[in-house]
């Protein structure tokens, strides 16, 4: 019980009638239902409909009074009601009746009800539902949804199951403080003076005598208060315009508040949604703390944990939770669990084998890379025990360090055991000595490729001689016969002396590390997976460089300071995120290498007869394009219930152009 710590209870008739009998025999007492429990009214319909019912007396936040007599109550305060079903003095002999009167009070207060004691007052609760005896807080029976936050059964309310908020944020609303009101200081506001948000703030300055055009580092800070979170006091603003003879009405309003307006915002269409989101900052849900679930789902535990705190365990100490439970359980749970416990056991044995061992339960899909993404598809189908099943992979191993790579060959090889075949597009040399079967593609890439340079098991290779691989002219045998190899500089470039020095960087499992970077020259950021160098580049240093020089939005994590930002100019970010903005972008366009072919070709002599400019060469505008399928050289047929597919436009045949063009 979050009330009081106690384990929550749930009882049957039955066991409720013996209960009573057998703690509170002789003793007087009125059988209680539950029937408002901290809610406003009058309830006056209530009590009438209860005389109607036969009923006498309730007990109103905690006073019994009788039907006949009773007054509305305060409407505007909360009240708990308690119907009185029955006076009791509990013994054997009255068994039958009391077992009557307890299926009475379990019908009205809907599975729960309580005795309380006429001398003492001691009140003891009873439900047919989960319910801490002390208190009387109950709660539902819980089921797979109470633990979702995909469900508004388990879902945190305050957060709507995502675990983050969004909260004004002043560094963003007021990002100079040395800029007046009047030239876009308070960014929300902007440097409008047309609106009628800006005649409120000059309304304000008259009031506590200051200027729109003072810097608002100078405004008062009762003021400064004012315009971010609003008050009820009455200010007086001027109309927009004069009348005829000169005068201008006013009227006595008071001010919201800007962050009260932006986060107004929220749900008001996505034009407003996203012009607020450059005004906040996402934090952890205060109600949940992060958990994403209401309370009471978090109140379920299992060997003093909750759901959250299993869920935020990394693979390998969770795996040795659960195998640790099976001691810690009671008989008759042992034997409820044991297949559940079974089917943990496996899965989470089963990431630990693909090299997964650091991840989380409650770890964000977004932050795993492409090879995290592929393994914890993989571990899901050693799980599903599938059989003759082709499976293909595409390089599995990116993003994992050399010291897991056997974890994930063995599990590939246990997917084969099982009767499967196993395809695997990779570059890693022990995944390719690995295998059973070796198919290499060259001799190069693009045109000079193509061919099927050698198929066979991999052991062939290393009976090869230098001169029998050599003659094959394939870059991987090469490699792997050590032919070519990767030359060391025998010097390193030492750099320009400049650093960049990051402190205290502390998000994720970062433990509160200080780096120094050197600049101009190539620095490598190594270490196992998951030992937290995302967590240092991708999302502290990067957001920190991106917020510098382009005032990026994204929030880094946690960080103490930052030395260095004035020996760099610019950032670049080079990710696998797909270039160009359309379907018809590709490597010309988006190096604008194009640019000079279209002039290149509007400066022939035949386009010149014709009157064509750079423009008429263009894919993406109208003119020389092929209009059947808008310069993309293919046509997308839609297949329904089945996935699109692409097929050659039949005009142009795929060349995108008009035949003149």
């Amino acid at each position: 019980s979050p009330a009081t710590g106690l384990e929550m209870v749930k009882y049957t008739d039955t066991q409720i009638v013996s209960l009573i009998i057998e703690e509170y025999s002789g003793q007087k007492g009125l059988l209680l239902s539950p029937l408002v429990k901290g809610r406003k009214g009058h309830y006056r319909d209530l009590f009438e409909n209860l005389v109607r019912k036969g009923f006498q007396q309730v007990r109103v936040d905690g006073q019994v009074l009788d039907l006949a007599t009773i007054t509305p109550l305060d409407r505007y305060k909360s009240h708990f009601i308690e119907l009185v079903v029955d006076k009791i003095v509990p013994d054997k002999k009255s068994e039958k009746r009391l077992q009557e009167s307890v299926a009475s009070a379990l019908h009205h207060g809907k599975g729960s009800l309580a005795l309380l004691l006429v001398d003492g007052g001691e009140v003891r609760h009873f439900s047919k539902n989960l319910m801490c005896p002390q208190s009387g807080l109950s709660f539902s029976e819980p089921a797979p949804h109470t633990f979702s936050f995909n469900s508004p059964q388990g879902a945190c309310p305050h957060c709507k199951g995502l675990g983050m908020i969004s909260r004004a944020d002043i560094s963003k609303i007021i990002p100079d403080m040395s800029i007046s009101i009047a030239k876009g200081g308070i960014k929300p506001v902007g440097d409008m003076r047309n609106t009628y948000v800006f005649r409120q703030l000059e309304g304000i300055a008259k009031k506590y005598d200051f200027s729109v055009h003072d810097p608002v580092k100078d405004i008062p800070e009762e003021a400064l208060n004012l315009i971010l979170y609003g008050s009820d006091e009455l200010i007086r603003v001027s109309a927009a315009s004069s009348d005829k003879n000169g005068y201008s009405s006013s009227q006595m309003v008071s001010f919201g508040g800007v962050i009260a307006m932006i986060e107004k915002t929220e749900d008001e269409g996505d034009d407003l949604t996203q012009r607020r989101s450059r005004f906040v900052e996402e934090v952890v849900c205060p109600v949940c703390n992060g958990s994403r679930l209401k309370a009471e789902s978090l109140n379920f535990k299992i060997d003093n944990l909750d759901i959250s705190q299993v869920s935020a365990m990394e693979m390998d100490a969770l795996h040795q939770w659960i195998c640790s439970l099976e001691g810690k359980l009671a008989k008759r749970e042992a034997l409820i669990a044991r297949d559940v416990l079974k089917e943990l056991k496996d899965r989470s044995s089963f990431l630990i084998e693909v090299g997964l061992e650091y991840l989380s339960l409650d770890r964000s899909t977004r932050s795993l890379s492409g090879g995290e993404s592929q393994r914890i598809r993989l571990a899901t189908q050693i799980g599903s025990k599938l059989v003759n099943v082709l499976y293909i992979l595409d390089e599995p191993s990116i993003g994992l360090h050399q010291r897991d790579n056997m974890k994930l060959i063995d599990s590939l090889k246990k997917l084969r055991d099982e009767g499967n075949s196993i395809m695997v597009v990779e570059h890693d040399q022990e995944m390719i000595t690995s295998a059973d079967w070796l198919i290499d593609m060259g001799p190069g890439a693009g045109d000079k490729g193509g061919k099927v340079l050698f198929s066979g098991e991999p052991s062939k290779i290393a009976a090869m001689s230098e001169a029998e691989a050599g003659a094959i002219g394939s870059y991987t045998l090469d490699y792997l016969k050590g032919i070519r190899s990767l030359e060391v500089p025998a010097e390193k470039r030492k750099g320009n002396g400049k650093f960049l020095e990051l402190k205290g960087a502390s998000g994720n499992n970062l433990k509160q590390i200080n780096v120094r970077i050197p600049l101009g020259c190539f620095v490598g950021v190594s270490g196992v997976s998951g030992s937290g160098k995302s967590s240092l580049i991708n999302e502290t240093l990067m957001p920190i460089l991106s917020k510098h020089f382009y005032r990026s939005l994204q929030n880094p994590l946690p960080y103490e300071s930052i030395e260095g930002l004035e020996n760099i100019d610019k950032l670049i970010e080079i990710d696998q995120s797909p270039i160009g903005r359309t379907p018809r972008s590709n490597p010309a366009t988006y190096t604008n290498v194009f640019a000079d072919i279209r002039k290149l070709f509007g400066e022939t002599q035949d386009a010149k007869i014709r009157g064509f400019k750079p423009g008429r060469f263009s894919f993406n505008i109208k003119g020389g394009r092929c209009e059947e399928c808008k310069g993309a050289g293919v046509q997308v047929v839609e297949m329904n219930f089945l996935p699109s597919v692409n097929v050659t436009c039949k005009t142009c045949n795929g060349k995108r152009y008009t035949p003149d063009t």
